[in-house]
């Protein structure tokens, strides 16, 4: 990976994190392209570059997420089916990450979902804010939260739907979902460099600096991409995430099918 392809993959991750469109289906898809998605570097890079990410999560709702014990309490439950499944299913997991097939089928089915989402939940009528949510309410979004497993699927996609399926106006499932995804991506990394030394890897001193671009761009371009998205979402809604999924998977498949395999193994 050189430090081009490092820039793009930190863009990637920080316009795609908080949509629902898959951060990490874009950056398998990216990494394919560029031929460098089977090292292992990428692998940990893809990972590890969330932290930027996540800290524009933080920086911009600083007021509101530093508040009371109970609302982390219900992140922590909201975490935890996370945790047990993506240890339970970790191979599993890592295998699915190695399909680029397996991405853009997840992005057509989940377009083909976010056309009727506004039709599904369209009623709100619970938690104004983040902080209102009940217990059992961020237990079910977290159990939504564990779809994006599979590549493509999206993780703030998966969880926004999950709120929204728990009577959460598009603006509240938002926050929480974006909330949820520091102790989430934070379990995530430590778990991605713990493997990642385990296997015998040691990181050399450009890929450090590798890293600590990466963050930095996630980081900046994240802050741009939340407030523009919330914005969006709040006026108008899935369907264009929808349209774009469902156009973005049908062009992979003929790519991978009909011009060039799109193979990271």
């Amino acid at each position: 990976m050189n430090t081009l392809q490092a820039i793009v993959l930190a863009i990637i991750e920080g316009i795609t994190e908080f949509l629902p469109v898959s951060s990490t289906g874009h950056m398998i898809i990216a990494s394919s392209f560029f031929g460098i998605a089977h090292e292992d570097f990428t692998k940990l890079f893809t990972i590890v570059i969330q932290l930027g990410a996540i800290l524009s999560v933080v920086v911009l709702y600083f007021k509101r997420f530093f508040q009371t014990l109970d609302f982390y309490f219900k992140l922590l439950v909201a975490f935890i089916p996370a945790v047990v499944l993506g240890l339970l299913l970790s191979d599993f997991i890592d295998g699915l990450l190695e399909n680029p097939v397996t991405v853009a089928v997840s992005l057509l089915i989940g377009g083909l979902i976010l056309l009727k989402v506004d039709e599904w939940f369209n009623n709100p009528n619970t938690a104004e804010t983040s902080q209102e949510i009940t217990y059992l309410q961020a237990f079910k979004i977290g159990m939504f939260q564990c779809l994006a497993m599979i590549p493509g699927v999206s993780r703030s996609g998966a969880s926004i739907v999950g709120g929204m399926s728990q009577k959460l106006s598009r603006t509240t499932a938002a926050e929480f979902s974006f909330f949820l995804a520091v102790p989430t991506m934070l379990g995530a990394t430590a778990k991605k460099c713990y493997d990642y030394y385990k296997a015998g890897f040691e990181l050399s001193h450009d890929q450090v600096n590798l890293l600590v671009i990466g963050n930095i761009v996630a980081f900046i371009v994240a802050l741009l991409a939340i407030k523009t998205f919330i914005g969006f979402l709040t006026k108008n809604g899935f369907k264009v995430f929808g349209y774009y999924r469902i156009i973005a998977g049908i062009v992979l498949l003929l790519i991978h099918f009909f011009i060039h395999p799109l193979t990271i193994i």
